[in-house]
């Protein structure tokens, strides 16, 4: 028996003539939103706000950022402004880390402590005394 296999899965069905339904409801959302506005404010101000209003509809509805829906992009700019961020490298303080990190080096030169000394020569499994060698 044979199956007809979908395919173009990830192309969406255009529902209202060359819309999909997604884009649809953006647009009708911004239409409702500016009848509002138009009905509750100033003439001046209801213009301002109808034209942000529905570029805003627009952008959602037919705007893509790198092949990717806008609505996409919004989530995930909104997910990395609200969430904490681990700051990794900053390259100015990164030049005067190494900067002093090299003045101390030529300035100092590397001691060790006999306690230091001691525990190192144990965790190279090295076990002798800083004394001498032992006789057994």
């Amino acid at each position: 028996m044979r199956y007809q296999v979908p395919q173009f899965i990830e192309v969406e069905d255009k529902i209202f003539g060359p819309l999909t339904l997604k884009q649809f409801i953006y647009l009708v959302g911004g239409v409702g939103m500016s009848f509002v506005l138009w009905r509750l404010l100033p003439l001046p101000i209801a213009v301002f706000l109808i034209l942000l209003v529905m570029g805003f509809s627009a952008g959602l509805a037919f705007y893509r950022v790198n092949n990717r829906p806008f609505v996409l992009f919004l989530e995930s700019l909104l997910k990395y402004v609200f969430s904490k961020r681990l700051y990794l490298w900053n390259p100015k303080r990164a030049s005067e880390k190494k900067e002093v990190k090299k003045e101390e080096a030529v300035s100092q030169p590397p001691t060790l402590s006999e306690g230091r000394l001691r525990d190192l020569a144990w965790s190279l499994d090295v076990h002798t005394s800083l004394e001498g060698p032992r006789n057994n």
